[in-house]
């Protein structure tokens, strides 16, 4: 027995947007085989077909079938039409029972456009979706699609709260620096990690001018707690150093309506490629507490596990799923097929007896059913 019919269970409640007549293929079947055969390398609803029908005898033994495979068109007009922040919802419903052992994680929080998904003779926009992901593990938590009048800062509070935060550190960059955001996080009994620029305007600039200072000074004055972590490889050397500093009650005084604002930090990356040098200090607040080496290294994890959310989910999403070149635009198609995309990677993710690439895994499951089983075994 497969572990398909758990991941069911998820998203059996899902509700069915055809009227009764149109009804031929059950709503879970759809769902599921456009889960398993985007698992298997399909990037299209036509490629979801013609997979099912190849495994066709494959399918039987696991979901319903009682007037065949879906067309193309079929899978095209259910989840044009399928809501996609209850579709949102069983999926974080999901990942969620992944992840109840994991411990404390970093939870990067970041958008990404779909660059393909717009349509100029419906004057639709591109869809921009706000990701939550789980930097240790690299699983996909949720998303959220960003509403066409409005941007990120609306999204993230809506992200948040579908997310159990217990024993998480969430970052989010410059976009998500806000007092609303921060508030929130330490509600759900998370910590935040957010990176400063100048749309904080004052707060930005006093903690520029703290650490500037503090640098002329070589922090000779100023408790910190100071780390440094070395990488490199193919030619290029990269130094990342980190200062946190906790005795902020003058910056606390002067911007009080920040919940729980506890340090500071500045984090400097100097990057040696081909003998070329560049440097860039980036700046942080954030509720997790201590100025010790120690504490420099955890928020120096922090903000490394941010940045990996471009190089290790929307670097492969695009790579390994074809995301950019996908050209689904009717409805809600082009956010549900996202989702879909995110659970196949999720179930990826978790098979780790295999060493290649996403997209080799994908070949390999279409391939191979006993390794499309063994990916549903996890």
């Amino acid at each position: 027995m497969t572990a398909t019919p758990t991941l069911a269970d998820y998203f059996a409640d899902l509700p069915d947007p055809r009227v009764e007549r149109t009804k031929h293929h059950p709503l879970l079947t759809i769902v599921l085989i456009a889960i398993l055969a985007t698992l298997c390398g399909a990037d299209d609803f036509v490629a979801m077909e013609q997979w099912a029908r190849a495994r066709e005898g494959w399918l039987r033994e696991r979901v319903a079938l009682p007037n065949g495979i879906p067309s193309h068109d079929t899978f095209g007009r259910v989840f044009a039409r399928l809501n996609g922040e209850a579709f949102s919802h069983c999926f974080v419903a999901w990942v969620t029972a992944l992840r109840e052992t994991l411990g404390e994680q970093i939870v990067a929080i970041d958008g990404k456009t779909l660059r393909h998904s717009f349509d100029r003779a419906g004057q639709k926009a591109a869809i921009h979706l706000v990701s939550a992901w789980a930097a240790s593990n690299h699983l996909v938590l949720g998303q959220v699609k960003v509403d066409a009048k409005s941007n990120e800062i609306t999204a993230i509070p809506a992200l948040l709260e579908m997310l159990d935060l217990h024993g998480c550190i969430v970052t989010i960059d410059a976009m998500g620096c806000q007092k609303e955001i921060a508030r929130r996080i330490v509600e759900q009994g998370g910590e935040y990690v957010l990176a400063l620029k100048a749309n904080q305007d004052t707060l930005y600039e006093d903690v520029v001018e703290f650490f500037t200072d503090a640098r002329t000074r070589k922090f000779t004055e100023v408790a910190h707690g100071f780390g440094e972590a070395v990488d490199g490889g193919h030619g290029r050397v990269e130094v990342r150093r980190c200062w946190v500093v906790d005795d902020i009650a003058w910056l606390r005084e002067r911007h009080p309506a920040w919940e729980k604002l506890t340090v500071i930090a500045m984090v400097e990356g100097i990057r040696r490629v081909e003998g070329k040098r560049s440097r860039e200090r980036r700046y942080y607040i954030s509720s997790l507490e201590g100025a010790t080496p120690e504490a420099a290294a955890r928020m120096g994890e922090a903000v490394r596990g941010h940045w990996g959310i471009e190089n290790k989910l929307h670097w492969v999403l695009d790579v390994g799923f074809r995301e950019d070149d996908c050209r689904v635009r009717m409805g809600n198609a082009a956010q549900n097929l996202a989702t879909v995309r995110h659970i196949s990677l999720n179930m990826l993710r978790q098979e780790t007896s295999l060493k290649v690439g996403i997209k080799n895994k994908r070949l390999r499951a279409g391939w191979d059913p006993n390794y499309l089983d063994r990916i549903l075994a996890h």
